[in-house]
């Protein structure tokens, strides 16, 4: 019985194009030099995030990348789904990414106005090899926290991911994120913020 079910690209419009590298064998030791560096990769996206560059964060990105967190939804244990069909909090990919980030120098995102205090706590990294020497998957659990203005309740968000990462030209990018949300009903005030 397994209560893990992956999410796919293909469940998504945006994601038709991606890749679908997936992970072959057992995780890496804790010691090998392909975990270590997907390690690094995401301890440093973490404080990206956490400082708001989100101009260096899309750098980090792939041109292909999509980025893809579907709505939970709670069903039976043999169901064969848990996530909403063709719903989802985000479905973007490298041009949309880059939409919402430029638009946090506007006037118009209030949401971010002033800006929330947020803090990605990171652990349980596992890193898979692939067919292809110059693609990792990774997977990882992240709780970010959320601040906003001084009256009203943070937030917390838990999250698995599973990532994709890519060498291009010497720089690993992220290729893919698959992120699974442990509650069904968020309780943030909205989602302008990167996981």
């Amino acid at each position: 019985m397994t209560t893990h079910i992956p999410i796919r690209s293909d469940q998504s419009p945006l994601g038709q194009d991606a890749s679908r590298t997936e992970a072959s064998g057992p995780s890496l030791s804790f010691d090998d030099p392909r975990h270590l560096l997907a390690h690094k990769w995401l301890v440093d996206e973490t404080y990206t995030l956490d400082h708001q560059d989100y101009e260096t964060w899309l750098d980090s990105l792939s041109e292909d990348i999509h980025y893809f967190m579907p709505i939970r939804v709670t069903t039976a244990l043999n169901s064969g789904y848990d996530t909403a069909k063709r719903m989802a909090h985000f479905d973007e990919d490298k041009y949309s990414l880059s939409r919402r980030v430029a638009r946090f120098h506007t006037e118009h995102a209030w949401t971010e106005d002033p800006p929330s205090r947020i803090r990605h706590h990171l652990s349980n990294v596992r890193t898979f090899a692939t067919g292809t020497p110059d693609e990792l998957v990774v997977e990882s659990v992240v709780l970010l926290f959320r601040s906003r203005g001084d009256v009203r309740e943070a937030s917390l968000i838990s999250a698995g991911r599973t990532d994709l990462l890519r060498r291009e030209d010497s720089v690993w990018r992220l290729a893919r994120r698959h992120i699974a949300v442990d509650e069904s009903v968020l309780r943030t005030q909205n989602l302008a913020i990167f996981l």
